[in-house]
């Protein structure tokens, strides 16, 4: 991809059960690691990799997401999207294309938490954008992850091509939360709740779904468990990073 997505999506709707009780008064992407809110991350890797304005949408504790946002100053610009019903992850990128403009953007779950390879792991997805694809996913090696996959999301061949996991096959890779999309690929989908799951099916029947496998640090955040376990190891500095922390 010659030119860089300037926009971007933070999903930040979700309810969150199995982080509960950490999640009963506050949105997941609102929990600390490191003294610093998941949302924040995913924000500042947005305007590391030259992002301008994000999208946000919020259901569960929307007002408590709302006065984080209104508190931090830019970059980005952010734009919340409040939502009346739960619209999942493929229904709530749809219902943000208006603010998205019409060129490629990034959609970040807003619990992906992820430390950069030697590349920018979104300079890399946007790399991998060509003519002939409509969806780029970052995975993550299921072996890396100090966390319950169960048999992991996809397997990958030498060209970057995924595909879903077979019945009671083990597959190497998980989705890490990170994606590169063009609004062509929520053509003709449905109003209202649906998965990101009904649009990747129809790229990979197409031909026009790629996967990069991230090269850096990457935690899977599902339950206070996942969560107390990646602060140790940051304290811990296991990471490797010597900019941690970022800012």
């Amino acid at each position: 991809m010659s030119q860089k997505p300037h926009s971007a999506m933070v999903l930040a709707a979700g309810l969150a059960t199995r982080m509960r009780p950490l999640t009963q008064t506050t949105a997941k992407p609102l929990l600390q690691l490191g003294g610093r809110t998941l949302l924040d991350y995913a924000l500042d890797h947005l305007v590391d990799a030259g992002v301008k304005t994000v999208a946000v949408n919020a259901f569960w504790q929307a007002d408590i997401v709302a006065a984080h946002l209104a508190n931090r100053p830019p970059p980005p610009r952010t734009v919340l999207l409040r939502e009346d019903v739960l619209l999942e992850t493929g229904g709530g990128v749809r219902a943000a294309l208006p603010a998205l403009g019409p060129d490629p953007f990034y959609v970040v779950n807003g619990d992906a938490f992820w430390l950069n390879g030697p590349t920018l792991a979104l300079h890399r997805l946007a790399q991998a954008l060509d003519e002939t694809v409509d969806c780029v996913l970052l995975l993550q090696r299921t072996a890396a992850v100090h966390a319950e996959v169960g048999f992991g999301d996809f397997a990958l061949d030498k060209w970057g091509v995924p595909r879903r996991r077979k019945e009671r096959e083990i597959v190497p890779y998980i989705f890490a939360g990170v994606q590169l999309i063009r609004p062509e690929l929520l053509a003709g989908t449905p109003e209202g709740p649906f998965s990101m799951n009904l649009v990747w099916n129809a790229a990979i029947a197409k031909g026009r779904l790629r996967a990069v496998v991230h090269d850096g640090i990457w935690f899977h955040l599902s339950t206070p468990a996942d969560l107390a376990e990646a602060e140790q190891i940051l304290a811990a500095r296991v990471t490797g990073d010597a900019r941690w922390p970022w800012r």
